[in-house]
């Protein structure tokens, strides 16, 4: 997270809605010798108090998870270079707009029983992103294949202790500075620019 402050104006309600949205983060867990990383898919409890997921049973993590263990999982956003010749403003330095989120807590493993749930439940999360194309369901395999594939993961779950966003969108700057600098900033490197740019154009600022 980024230390200053003036960039954590989204409250939980808002960083929970983008990790929702988002749904994919990279999950983080220390090890023996270094953090444990893995991209992960994941869920949001509704009542936002869970994140539920699953992980291939020959991932480190999993051999990790004889107890359960303190974890983070990082959903990134849209980001951006900024370049200071765009602010229209003297005395510059080049810097990076993004968001991200946090969801710090304990990440325990859960029982096979639960695993085919959590597998319906996640399939009709994305596929409602899809409609009207018919969705996708575990129904649909042969119960051989699904059997076999579903001893090949595990299902997991982290109870959510600590919500924390940064929205670093130049709202340290005046607001012409940061217009000037959303006209600018999808020409240069970065990811889902236009994104960016929109919500450092939407997002309102006393700066």
């Amino acid at each position: 997270m980024h230390p200053n402050q003036i960039f954590h104006d989204a409250d939980k309600a808002q960083n929970l809605d983008f990790a929702r949205a988002r749904s994919f983060g990279v999950l983080a867990v220390m090890g023996s010798d270094a953090p444990l990383i893995s991209h992960v898919p994941f869920l949001l409890s509704e009542d936002e108090q869970w994140a539920e997921l699953h992980l291939v049973r020959s991932n480190p993590i999993v051999r990790a998870l004889q107890q359960p263990q303190p974890a983070c999982i990082v959903i990134s956003g849209p980001d951006g270079y900024v370049s200071p010749d765009w602010y229209g403003v003297a005395d510059q330095v080049p810097t990076w707009n993004y968001v991200a989120v946090h969801l710090t807590g304990k990440l325990e493993l859960r029982p096979a029983e639960e695993l085919r749930d959590l597998l319906d439940r996640q399939s009709a999360f994305y596929e409602s992103h899809l409609l009207p194309k018919p969705p996708w369901s575990t129904d649909k395999m042969e119960p051989e294949a699904l059997a076999r594939m579903m001893r090949m993961i595990v299902p997991a779950r982290m109870r959510i202790t600590a919500v924390d966003g940064t929205w670093k969108l130049s709202q340290n700057k005046p607001e012409d500075a940061r217009r000037a600098v959303a006209g600018q900033i999808e020409s240069g490197p970065g990811a889902e620019q236009q994104a960016l740019a929109a919500l450092m154009r939407d997002r309102q600022y006393n700066a």
